[in-house]
């Protein structure tokens, strides 16, 4: 039976250097594959900030790579 690990990234605008765009997600994308990363899932949520009590919207970018 095949076993998996995961991470987990949170995606803020601030994050990534300014608004969020297709090229920057798939600049993460390829980053993260080019390490063996497979993208299982990709959320939109609230993601905690620095500052406060609130959050800001941003994505969680679920990956996933075989445990050999």
């Amino acid at each position: 039976m095949q076993r998996y690990t995961y991470k987990v990234v949170e995606v803020r605008e601030k994050l990534i250097g300014g608004k969020l765009s297709g090229g920057k997600l798939e600049k993460l994308l390829n980053d993260h594959a080019r390490d063996g990363w497979q993208l299982k899932t990709i959320t939109s949520a609230e993601v905690k900030g620095r500052v406060g009590p609130g959050g800001v919207d941003g994505l969680l970018v679920t990956f996933e790579k075989p445990v050999h």
